[in-house]
């Protein structure tokens, strides 16, 4: 399928997307999205397909989902001026908090809505997968707001270092499954959740947590999450009768992105950066840069960029945070890099972990290891755009990190002398 476009056809499916005319009726964006899965699934995909439509044009629908939003999730998020970073930067840095929301990341925007149509369609059981932990802790907790039981499928390395949200998902009342096969990252936990699902289409709902998988995913993923891009607007004019002169967010599959960036795409005087997992190096299977050294091809039922090798095989990734490691990336920002409106930079484990302390530092802030990705997009940008206003996606807080975050302390101690103790007599 030929992914190279005309400057014209650019231009032209950049003013579809923003006229919400992409996905198209196939679910594609472009030569991208669409729905590659097996043909037990299809007639379950159109029907969640007709609900999508139906309930996001349901007044009662949205009503109840804007309550919960505000009442249990605690939106709008605020919009943070971050001033000793401002400083240090030499622009003016403001970050969207969605480490405040409910469960301390994005994902619950996703989760509550998806929560609710799955009770809509009558689902006995939902499904999940997560990587990182946040949209599992995220879609135990929505379906316990309305009663449906969950299970999470999550990657046995993931379990590992993710700790403290693998404790928050017993107690909402989850029932964890881990994954010893492939990776034990996020694309295995997606593999078997598929699997589950294809098994139990019947009864059961697949609450997936990213803008991947096949369509509708992409398009309601971006609807639920947009909330978040639709108010750091309105908050940032509010404030500064202005709008930033940049945004930037992190990517893996693409959630937290798209929901800051779909909502300014019709503003051409913002430059959109995404930031992916740069890991350990450029090499296949050191990073999880999709966008910067992927190609096309089909994963978990979408045609999208990915990882792979010569032979065609979907390699492992790498990165320091759980929840960029995935060999995949969303329909929507495949075509985004494609036009030309969003570009895609990477940063490594090491910058990321410096920025984590930095934000901690001077703003009094544990942002998530995915979050400190986009401080580190944001604060090499403005070493070249000094006095310029910007806006930072904080996707999620870091107290999930702590067992990344000391063992790396702890590596790091090991290489350095220590004082000597003092006796005091």
């Amino acid at each position: 399928m030929r992914v190279d476009l005309t400057k014209a056809e650019r231009k032209k499916l950049l003013m579809q997307l923003i006229a919400g005319d992409l996905p198209d009726a196939r679910g594609r964006y472009g030569p991208f999205g669409g729905r590659y899965v097996p043909e037990t699934l299809v007639p379950t995909l159109e029907r969640m397909e007709r609900g999508v439509h139906e309930s996001l044009s349901d007044e009662t629908f949205l009503g109840e989902l804007d309550r919960e939003l505000k009442q249990w999730v605690g939106r709008p998020t605020p919009l943070t001026f971050a001033g000793r970073l401002s400083r240090r930067w030499g622009v003016e840095v403001y970050l969207k908090r969605e480490d405040l929301a409910h469960t301390g990341a994005h994902k619950i925007n996703n989760a509550l809505g998806q929560a609710l149509l799955a009770r809509r369609l009558g689902a006995q059981r939902v499904i999940a997968e997560t990587g990182a932990g946040q949209h599992g802790v995220a879609a135990a907790a929505a379906c316990a707001r309305v009663d449906i039981p969950c299970t999470v499928y999550m990657g046995a390395v993931d379990i590992e270092r993710q700790a403290p949200n693998v404790d928050r998902m017993y107690q909402l009342g989850a029932t964890l499954v881990p994954v010893q096969s492939g990776d034990r990252t996020l694309r295995a936990a997606i593999d078997e959740a598929f699997r589950d699902w294809v098994s139990n289409h019947d009864n059961s709902y697949y609450l997936l947590g990213s803008a991947v998988g096949p369509h509708p995913y992409p398009y309601l993923v971006q609807r639920l999450q947009s909330v978040i891009g639709t108010e750091a607007r309105a908050q940032i004019l509010a404030m500064t009768d202005a709008l930033p002169d940049a945004a930037f967010a992190c990517v893996g599959g693409g959630s937290n992105a798209i929901g800051l960036f779909h909502p300014l795409l019709a503003d051409e005087s913002i430059e959109l950066i995404g930031i992916e997992a740069g890991g350990r190096g450029t090499g296949l299977g050191h990073n999880a840069a999709t966008l910067a050294t992927g190609r096309p091809g089909v994963l978990h039922g979408s045609y999208s960029i990915l990882l792979y090798d010569d032979d065609g095989q979907i390699q492992e990734t790498h990165s320091v945070s759980a929840g960029l490691d995935y060999p995949g990336v969303g329909p929507e920002h495949a075509l985004l890099q494609a036009t030309g409106r969003v570009r895609y930079v990477s940063a490594t484990d090491t910058e990321a972990l410096e920025a984590v302390h930095e934000c901690c530092s001077a703003e009094g802030i544990l942002p998530a290891l995915e979050s400190a990705h986009a401080l580190v997009g944001a604060r090499n940008w403005a070493r070249e755009n000094p006095g310029k206003r910007i806006v930072i996606g904080l996707s999620g807080r870091g107290d999930k990190d702590q067992p990344t975050l000391s063992q790396q302390s702890s590596d790091t101690n090991d290489t350095v002398e220590q004082p000597r103790s003092l006796t005091v007599p």
